[in-house]
């Protein structure tokens, strides 16, 4: 199989394209910079720019693209950076293969979404039935998917990867929590109560080949294990996986301090279940938080 992949350098896609070339299908990344091989296609989605004739022949593509959410402080400046890579590539994306002609485009989209489409739920569970909610991060899951219409309008079967926290040493959340627990410096943040709803990486790069394959799932998915625990239970497990104390919490003003407005993120959450991903019949390698971390540090 041809697929394209767009955000193939973050932690999600190189374990994507790891997975796909393992098996032998042929991957095309789309890369900002001029192309150093054959399968490499250059775009400018700030510009609106790609040959749409670069995706001819694939037969899905795999959006992934967008700035690092936890990467920086939410300065205004970088909350449109998040907003724009975001929004840029999907409607460039989306547009380029609406340009298609129907035998050239691919039967597929799967572009990147967030569990962040809900906002702060507390204890109430939300699967892909539940509304939007309110703030940064929901309004900009809305305008994120929205983008993507022209490629859903023209055929192509969409589908949005709301994923959730990536449990992974090698990128993410968890590459920072991980070295602080090692050091016995660990801990709960604020109350500890809200829900954190994870994944582990490799089960959310078998979620993405399965969106890509399964022909019943469009529109969103939620990409989480279906046991979202809550921050201290997520405080206790990497505990116990680590075998160090987890003695020392991040009070709530402390966030708020040295966070800003993605404290808000940090200290609410959201308990979602990925309804339609089990109802396809997907199957978790790592259904458990203790599990996933485990995985993680193999």
């Amino acid at each position: 199989m041809r697929i394209a992949v767009a955000g193939s350098s973050g932690l999600i896609g190189t374990a994507l394209v790891r997975s796909l070339n393992s098996e032998g299908h042929e991957v095309v990344r789309l890369v900002r910079r001029d192309p150093r091989a054959g399968n490499e296609v250059r775009w400018d989605p700030a510009a609106g720019r790609l040959e749409a004739a670069g995706l001819a022949g694939c037969e899905a593509v795999v959006n992934l693209a967008g700035a690092g959410v936890g990467d920086h402080r939410w300065t205004p400046e970088y909350k449109q950076r998040i907003h724009d890579s975001r929004v840029d590539s999907t409607a460039t994306l989306a547009t380029a293969l609406a340009a298609l002609s129907p035998g050239e485009r691919p039967r597929v989209l799967v572009n990147g979404s967030a569990i962040g489409y809900y906002g702060d739920t507390g204890a109430r569970i939300v699967n892909e039935d539940s509304p939007a909610g309110e703030g940064f991060l929901p309004e900009l899951c809305v305008e994120w998917e929205g983008a993507a219409a022209p490629a859903a309008e023209a055929g192509v079967r969409t589908v949005f990867a709301r994923t959730g926290l990536v449990v992974s040493r090698e990128g993410g959340a968890w590459q920072r929590l991980i070295p602080l627990f090692r050091a016995g410096l660990g801990g709960r943040m604020g109350n500890g109560r809200q829900f954190w709803s994870f994944i582990s990486l490799h089960d959310e790069v078998a979620a993405l080949r399965h969106l890509i394959d399964e022909e019943s799932l469009t529109g969103p998915v939620n990409l989480t294990a279906p046991h979202p625990v809550t921050n201290a239970e997520a405080t206790r497990a990497m505990s116990r996986v680590l075998r160090r104390p987890a003695l020392l919490p991040a009070p709530a003003p402390a966030l708020r301090l040295v966070l800003g407005e993605m404290a808000g993120d940090v200290l609410g959450g959201s308990r979602v279940l990925p309804t339609r991903l089990n109802d396809s019949g997907f199957r978790f390698a790592f259904p458990h938080i203790e599990e996933a971390i485990r995985a993680a540090l193999d």
